[in-house]
Order: structure tokens, then sequence, then C-alpha cells
């Protein structure tokens, strides 16, 4: 699917929220929901994975919140809780929330599968969940993030533009992401789909809970391992790895720094593509994807079905046919930053172009 129709597509899909969300009076049952067409104030829980990526608090947390209160009112109670990472954590809160009798549930796992029983124990207690961003196992009803396939693609198809004559005159060093995050297995395969063949991958490495430091290591012994004069260019998953990355390079002394890519859009990264230090970040339109958690969210709450508002399927691994809402990502590169800066869902001018980084910004023209 071209650029162009992916765009049409998410706007088609906008569209029909709005229009699903407008019939929610109807007091529809909801396959599997167990509000039985609640019409007051709601109360929906919030469960992101981790604070050490930027987004979710920066863009995620504020988003939904904020959707959430538009299509639903601003007396919605919206219960937060942020797992830091660890997943027994992310279970107890799953706890909390039914306990607090939540009318639904948003959630970005932090293991996939051992979140499992937690999401079949909301299930049981007649609270719908809707997988954000991973697709958790379990009966959730609903899922919503951006094509990660794609994500892996565009990462892939960057390398080998930065590259160019240089894929054949070395090796590269793959980053990916962390074995509990399903999403991860999809960034790896849609990278791999567009490099095997076309790069020799001299090291790869499925980054212990995409920690960047745990990154730097990893690329500390590839370098120790291949030589710095043999890696041409590094595939690194997300922009917190990419940092790490980085670091480890600079300390090796590099006389230039083979390309880097990212993914997240993180501020750090954005003013590192603008130095030069890292090539590209993926760019993965946060405000789509919190309006579509959200629209879900309390469709699901209202005991609303959700023929109008997922336009896709998908399989999880213990669940067949998941109503789905998909968003388009993009490459974030030097030059497409100006086109992004100051919209909702990414950095302000004044953010970005720090007095440190002002030079930089003048010469990508960010004024």
């Amino acid at each position: 699917m071209n650029t162009h129709l992916r765009r049409a597509v998410v706007a088609v899909v906008a569209l029909s929220m709005a229009a699903g969300l407008a019939a929610c009076g109807k007091a529809k049952e909801a396959g599997g929901g167990s509000t039985k067409g609640k019409k007051g104030a709601l109360t929906i829980g919030l469960l992101l994975p981790e604070n050490q990526t930027a987004r979710y608090e920066r863009f995620d947390k504020p988003l939904i919140e904020k959707k959430i209160r538009e299509l639903a009112g601003s007396d919605t109670k919206v219960l937060y809780e942020n797992a830091k990472q660890d997943a027994s954590v992310q279970q107890q809160q799953v706890d909390t929330m039914i306990t607090k009798k939540v009318d639904a549930l948003i959630l970005d796992a932090v293991d996939a599968k051992s979140i499992a029983s937690s999401v079949k124990k909301a299930a049981g207690k007649g609270i719908p969940v809707v997988a954000y961003d991973r697709l958790a196992e379990g009966p959730v009803k609903a899922y919503t993030s951006v094509d990660n396939e794609r994500v892996g693609k565009i990462q892939g198809e960057s390398l080998l533009k930065a590259l160019g004559d240089n894929a054949s005159k070395g090796q590269i060093v793959m980053m990916n992401g962390s074995v509990t995050d399903p999403n991860a297995k999809m960034y790896k395969d849609g990278a791999h789909s567009v490099l095997d063949g076309k790069v020799k991958i001299g090291k790869e490495y499925d980054t212990k809970e995409w920690k960047p430091e745990n990154a730097n290591e990893n690329m500390k012994g590839a370098i120790s391992s291949l030589g710095k004069d043999n890696i041409v260019g590094v595939y690194s998953a997300n922009d917190g790895m990419a940092g790490g990355i980085i670091t480890a390079l600079k300390s090796a002394g590099f006389d230039k720094l083979p390309p880097v890519t990212g993914q997240d859009a993180e501020l750090s990264a954005v003013q590192r593509i603008l130095t030069g230090e890292q090539y590209m970040s993926v760019y993965k339109p946060y405000k789509p994807e919190a309006d579509a958690a959200a629209g879900l969210a309390v469709a699901l709450a209202r005991g609303e079905k959700l023929d109008d508002i997922a336009t896709s399927t998908v399989d999880s691994g213990s669940e067949k046919k998941i109503p789905a809402i998909i968003v388009t990502p993009f490459a974030l590169t030097k030059d497409a930053i100006g086109q992004y800066v100051g919209k909702e869902g990414f950095f302000t001018l004044n953010e970005i172009c720090t007095p440190r980084y002002k030079a930089d910004c003048d010469k990508a023209g960010l004024k």
C-alpha cells in the first residue's frame, strides 16, 4: 500500500470512529463486553509499560486521557499506572484496576505472554481490555498499534539508502528489541525482509528489556568481535538503544560514525539526527493511535459493538480476529523533521532547538 493510500485509510478510520462513537447512545451489547450499555460517567484504566522511553509520559498518556474525556465527558475518570518495565508489577496493577471496577482497561503490556492470565482475569470480571501498541495475549477485545512490520521495513530501507555503495564494503550490526515484546519480532522481520541478501550481518542481538545500557554492552561486544573498521552501519530497533549504541561507537574512536537507525522520534534522537550522529528514526503518529485506543475503550465500556470503529482484525497467539485499528508510521530523517515540528504529538521548535542545537537547526531550516 503506498503512502497516499495509507493516509487515506487512516482518514477513513478516523471518520468511521467518529461515526461509531456518535452512535454510543444506542447502547448495543459489545461482543464479550459486560458493561450493559452504561451511559453515565465512566472509569477507564490505563496501564503503560515503562518510562525510559519518553513517548509514554510525554505523548501517549496525555493524548489518551484527553481523548477519553472528549468522548465520554469531563467527569470520566482515567486511572493511570506505569509498570516501569516490570511485568510482575503490571500484573499487580491489573489486579488493582479490577478491584477498582474500571469499565474498560487500556493495556500496553511489558510482557505480552505473561500478562495473558491477567487479561483473562479482567475479562472474567466483565472488564474489556484494549491492547495498546503491543498485542497482549489473552482475551483482549480490541487492539491498536502502528504497522509494526512496516516500521522494520522503513528502518531497513533507510539504512540501505544511507549505506549506498558501502553496503558491500563491510558488515552491519543488528540491535533488535526485547523478546518479551511481540512488536520487536515484527520490527525484526520487517528489517530482515529488506536487508537480507543486500548486506552482511556481522552480529545480531535481541536486547534485554530494550535498555540502552544493554544495547551499549552489546555494541561494545560487536566492535570487539568484528573490528571497528569492518562495521559500516547499525540497525537499532529504537531510539533509546540508538543512544547507547552511539555512545559505544564514540568510545571506540570511530573517525566518522556509521549510520544508525532508530524508532519513536524521541527528543534526544531528533537532536542527534540534526547533528548527524543518528541517521534516522521512525515517527509513529501518537495522536491517531491514542485516539483509537480511547475510542475503542469508551465504546467497549458503553457496551458498543466495534463494527463501525475497527476496520481490520489481527490474530494473537491465543485469539483470532481481534478488532483492530492500525496506524501508518513514517521515516524521520533530517530533511523531514520540519514538517512535524509543533504538531500535536511532536515537539515544539523551542524544545528541539535549544542553544546547544541552534546552529544545527539553522542548517536544517528550522527557525
